[in-house]
């Protein structure tokens, strides 16, 4: 069964029923019945098809999170077509590499989009231009959709046929392209279903593009934030805060940035935001102080931390509620990040990536001797049937993936060990352990502790030259940390040089994760 089959049965189910609640306007909403998404999108893929499009085209989709987004989507799905999202924000030469990598056969997105084709040869040469909004000249205009009669074909239900491709940033090599069939999506939804326990009928502020897709899938109401979802970190919260007293959503699943402008919206308005049963927030790490103010400002929900990745989402699960005093004792001491207890149906180990050299197939005789026991750190490796198997054409794989006894198993690329309770703790990335004459430091061995010294928002561990190098960032902008203080309570991290900076640099999704390579060219910088 794939999404579209899913929808179907939801419609079935709960014709009249809000799937996708969306902003329009101060105190207006547009509102998308589980059948009327139905009935939009089956009228979308008569229209694509009539476009010219067939199963196993590729579309570029530029679309925001909207209703139009979803009925596009699932247009395309029910066509057996390819969404391919791509992140303006990486910039042209990003744009025109993806292109080059995957040639779509069509573009879709509003007016603010198809301006890129003044400036990218690769979208013109894109044989079909589709507008969501206002007309365009060379474009047609996706409101034609509505005069079609819905197609009613069966979706293809192939479990291995490619539904959505993304690319990862480039930041560090050529993008890769992430491939989700329509498998890995039922997976994932199976997978989400459980550790978000969505239950038809319930109301979920969603911030994020895939979490609407689970739950349309699990007859859950959709509440897209009256914010800008492009910069989570640097939203206005007043909107969302309304839409959150107005529309009752008991689950949240957002970045921590995210949440955090709504926690100083809140607490300037004093009082604490009620409605809340859970809240999840993932996709850059999180410390205690950040969920512990959470659990200060959402009263009565709780607060859940969840890790994961793009190749696999989620991976582990911590409540806040569950982390003991002891645990914080140990965090503040050098032990990292608890992430919590893998999900079902995920098999999780530590490699060994100091003796790991060859990669490719390899017997479970020989793969076990490369696997870590509890308390040792390494590699985090993952296998499950909502893990990437394969990367888009195959590039990327032979760093990535390894393959034993017909299990593909994906390296993270960041580092962490288990407890004797079978819970994972995260140690940073890989790439950003130091070694030196002193021994092995991990970034968020001290990243964690720091993060919980007063003042402290944000830190991040650098070797710059021979130096091990804490940069930290105050929480307030006025504000001022002791760093003699902070170098003294670090004093088992050898920490040669702290500093002071206005502010980190942040990934650009999620406005949350150290962004390290701007972080390096900052400090380059400054020394010159």
């Amino acid at each position: 069964m794939n999404i579209i089959q899913m929808l179907q049965l939801q419609t079935m189910r709960r014709p009249t029923a809000a799937a996708i609640i969306e902003p329009a306007g101060r105190l207006k909403d547009r509102i998308a019945t589980f059948a009327s998404l139905e009935e939009s999108s089956a009228r979308g893929a008569a229209f694509l098809k009539e476009c010219g499009l067939r199963s196993g085209d590729v579309v570029l989709v530029f679309q925001p999170m909207s209703i139009d987004l979803y009925i596009l989507l699932l247009a395309l799905f029910r066509g057996g077509m390819i969404a391919m999202f791509l992140d303006p924000s990486a910039g042209l030469k990003h744009l025109e590499t993806c292109c080059s990598i995957l040639p779509p056969q069509g573009f879709v997105g509003p007016p603010k989009a198809h301006l890129l084709r003044l400036a990218s040869p690769a979208l013109r040469s894109i044989p079909l231009h589709l507008v969501i909004g206002r007309s365009l000249p060379g474009a047609r205009s996706w409101k034609n959709a509505e005069d079609f009669a819905p197609l009613r074909e069966d979706p293809p239900d192939s479990p291995h046929a490619p539904a959505l491709i993304t690319f990862t940033s480039g930041s560090t090599g050529a993008p890769k392209g992430v491939v989700r069939s329509h498998g890995f999506l039922r997976e994932q939804h199976r997978i989400l279903e459980q550790t978000l326990a969505m239950n038809a009928g319930d109301r979920d502020l969603t911030t994020l593009p895939v979490f609407v897709l689970a739950n349309l899938a699990s007859g859950v109401t959709s509440i897209i934030p009256d914010a800008d979802l492009r910069r989570p970190g640097f939203i206005d919260a007043a909107p969302v805060l309304r839409q959150i007293n107005r529309l009752g959503p008991v689950r949240t699943v957002a970045s921590p940035a995210f949440l955090e402008c709504l926690c100083i919206a809140q607490f300037r308005n004093g009082g604490p935001v009620h409605g809340f049963r859970q809240v999840f927030t993932g996709g850059a790490p999180v410390f205690p102080q950040t969920l512990q103010r959470f659990a200060h400002i959402f009263e009565n929900a709780d607060i859940i931390a969840v890790y994961g990745s793009t190749e696999a989402e989620p991976i582990a699960t911590i409540r806040w509620a569950d982390v003991t005093a002891q645990d914080k004792g140990k965090m503040v001491s050098g032990a990292g990040l608890l992430a919590g207890i893998p999900v079902p149906g995920l098999r999780v180990g530590i490699l060994d990536n100091r003796r790991i050299v060859a990669r490719g197939v390899w017997k479970s005789a020989q793969f076990s001797d490369f696997l870590l026991p509890a308390g040792e750190t390494g590699e985090i490796i993952v296998t499950g049937e909502h893990v990437l198997k394969s990367y888009l054409h195959g590039h990327g794989d032979s760093e990535t993936k390894i393959l034993m006894d017909g299990d593909v198993w994906h390296r993270t690329g960041d580092s962490g060990y288990f407890d004797q309770r079978g819970r994972l703790w995260l140690m940073g990335r890989t790439s950003a352990v130091i070694q030196d004459h002193r021994g092995t430091l991990h970034p968020f061995a001290v990243e964690c502790a720091a993060t919980q010294y007063p003042g402290v928002c944000r830190s991040a561990l650098l070797q710059h030259g021979r130096k091990r190098l804490l940069l930290v960032q105050p929480r307030d902008a006025a504000g001022c940390v002791s760093l003699k203080g902070l170098s003294e309570t670090l004093s088992w991290a050898g920490i040669d040089e702290v500093r002071c900076l206005k502010r980190i640099p942040c990934d650009k999704r999620h406005n949350a994760k150290v962004d390290y390579p701007a972080l390096i060219r900052m400090v380059e910088k400054h020394r010159r």
